[in-house]
């Protein structure tokens, strides 16, 4: 890289004094220089530090860069302007007898114009103590990242971070919470020490292709109302590209609950059947009828037969409807006609007993 020389720039732009020379903490006096730098639009940051002896803050544009390999010389650079330009501007902090931190002026001055927007250096934006621990703690709630921001905006006007800002603060946390394990490992840790139950498969290389879990209250709701389950997959919904199978149970209130869930590579019989069985063994092989709602799935509904043959296994009639809809429309010119269709259907599919079904039936 070309580096830009001192004489390229505009020389001598000299900063105000500080007002405050004795601080009692170092803290207090690395935030009164930095916030003293930002008010004339520049950015300093710790070069050197000796615990509870010294600090050297320099302008971040001080310093040269290394050069780490050989140029050619016909090589062509791209012309650009460098952050390094080996300001002058130094300022110590040392802590005297009395436990203080004093200001040492050295270098008062740059060799740069002031920044126009502070906004645009990261180092203007960083975010405070306080400001990271609330992130991660409204992280681990499950707030998202735009939701966060708008909340500090709204706390805080004059704050000037952006959403990267957010987002790599919370890369931090999530780096931190995993503590050196894998994604998969400390999930496996999460679902062991809540109390799941759960179960998993993985492939020759070690990668993890099946995962079963239940939460313990969900357990407890599927073995009291283990009459009634509905299935169905959802899809997009991790960056795996893994489906999520939903097992969905029916109280007597006629109210639904979550009763398990699993991630699975595909749709097969076989990926069914494992999840089938890791639901049979969760109720305890409960031995009464069970009614599954399912589509039309065809592997998910040989798999029922093979885990629980003498279940009831009845189709969804939202999926039904859906598909009545695209099939059956087309073929109906006169509106009217079609809502009569309708009508009809609706009279079948929600008759209250069999001969009210079979009345329906025969008029439909």
């Amino acid at each position: 890289m070309d580096i830009q020389s001192q004489e390229e720039c505009p020389k001598n732009m000299e900063m105000l004094l500080p007002v405050k020379m004795e601080f009692e903490k170092r803290e207090e006096l690395l935030e009164h220089v930095s916030n003293f730098a930002k008010s004339q639009g520049y950015i300093v940051s710790i070069k050197k530090s000796e615990k509870d002896k010294k600090v050297i803050i320099r302008c971040d544009r001080g310093g040269i860069y290394r050069k780490t390999r050989k140029i050619p010389d016909n090589f062509r650079q791209k012309d650009s302007c460098p952050r390094l330009i080996n300001c002058p501007l130094r300022i110590d902090g040392r802590r005297i007898s009395n436990g203080s931190w004093i200001l040492n002026i050295k270098i008062l001055e740059h060799n740069h114009e002031a920044l126009e927007d502070i906004l645009g250096h990261p180092s203007g934006r960083r975010l405070s103590k306080e400001e990271v621990l609330r992130i991660k703690e409204m992280t681990i709630a499950g707030i998202q990242p735009c939701q966060i921001l708008s909340s500090f905006k709204q706390s805080n006007p004059q704050l000037l971070s952006i959403s990267r800002d957010v987002y790599n603060c919370i890369a931090m946390v999530r780096k931190e919470i995993l503590a050196g394990r894998t994604a998969i490992q400390a999930l496996v840790d999460e679902l062991a020490n809540g109390g799941f139950y759960y179960n998993l498969k993985n492939d020759e290389e070690g990668r993890l292709t099946h995962l079963f879990f239940a939460h313990p209250r969900s357990i407890i709701l599927s073995k009291r109302y283990s009459n009634v389950f509905m299935m169905d997959y959802t899809y997009k919904t991790n960056k795996y590209k893994m489906p999520l199978f939903d097992v969905v149970g029916m109280t007597s209130f006629s109210s639904s609950f979550y009763s398990c869930f699993a991630f699975l590579p595909k749709e097969k019989t076989e990926d069914y059947v494992w999840t089938l069985e890791m639901l049979d063994d969760m109720l305890g092989g409960v031995g009464q009828q069970i009614v599954f709602v399912t589509d039309r799935e065809l592997a998910l509904m040989k798999a029922i037969e093979i885990v629980f043959p003498t279940a009831i296994n009845l189709l969804c009639v939202w999926h039904i409807d859906k598909n009545i809809l695209s099939k059956c429309k087309r073929h109906f010119q006169d509106g009217d006609n079609w809502e009569e269709f309708l009508s009809s259907w609706n009279t079948l599919i929600n008759s209250p007993a069999e001969n009210a079904y079979l009345e329906a039936w025969k008029d439909f």
